[in-house]
């Protein structure tokens, strides 16, 4: 016999949220050491520039962190924190298109640089492949991101996005061949190794959201 809910064991992603609502540092930083690189692909995604996808996922935590107890477990955790991130970068995207057309009348942002974004050992195929897909339009750039670069599945894509996954399949082929035609036949790339986010700059930004919440991270 099933029991009530309310007897029901916690989950580990139940308790590891209760635990990061008291704000015990551990958990606080477990959660954002596990997500870290996804929410940074996601806002890159939309902002198509790394420090403004840096500023995108530390705002994201910290929203995310002050509303836990809205936090339901209808979705898992990394697909709530995802879709805050989303929001978080298209609000910023809308921001910078409002603030240029204040400034000089553009209908849209300037493609940017992406600048230096890998480290010195990393191959220069890879830094096309990210110029490539932060080339492409929103909605590909998007599926792009989630499915091959972050290995979600066609389902988990839809859901996070609200999109069907017929539209996922399409957009992602689409996708390709565009990818196929801005690189030029080179070798195909491996994706997972693009967009990186860990070491010192994970380290970083773990330390500086701990820092605005108040939190000892020795705690």
């Amino acid at each position: 016999m099933d029991l009530p809910a309310a007897l029901q064991p916690e989950s580990d992603e139940a308790a590891l949220v209760r635990r990061a609502a008291q704000r015990d540092a551990q958990a606080l930083r477990q959660i954002m050491e596990t997500h870290n690189r996804r929410l940074f692909r996601l806002a890159c995604a939309i902002v198509r520039d790394p420090d403004d996808a840096r500023d995108v996922v530390q705002e994201t935590y910290l929203l995310a962190f002050s509303h836990l107890d809205t936090f339901r477990g209808d979705s898992t955790l990394s697909t709530w924190l995802c879709r805050i991130a989303i929001r978080q970068a298209l609000g910023l995207k809308r921001r910078q298109n409002r603030q240029i057309l204040d400034e000089d009348g553009a209908r849209s942002l300037p493609d940017p640089d992406p600048g230096p974004e890998q480290a010195l050992a990393q191959r220069q195929v890879l830094e096309n492949v990210e110029r490539a897909i932060l080339a492409l339009p929103q909605a590909y750039r998007l599926v792009v991101m989630a499915r091959a670069v972050e290995g979600l599945s066609v389902e988990e894509t839809a859901l996070l996005l609200d999109i069907r996954p017929e539209a996922v399949k399409t957009r992602l082929h689409r996708a390709r061949r565009m990818l196929v035609l801005a690189l030029r036949e080179q070798d195909a790339p491996r994706l997972l190794e693009t967009f990186p986010f860990d070491g010192a700059r994970c380290h970083a930004l773990v330390q500086a959201v701990l820092a605005r919440l108040g939190v000892n991270p020795e705690r």
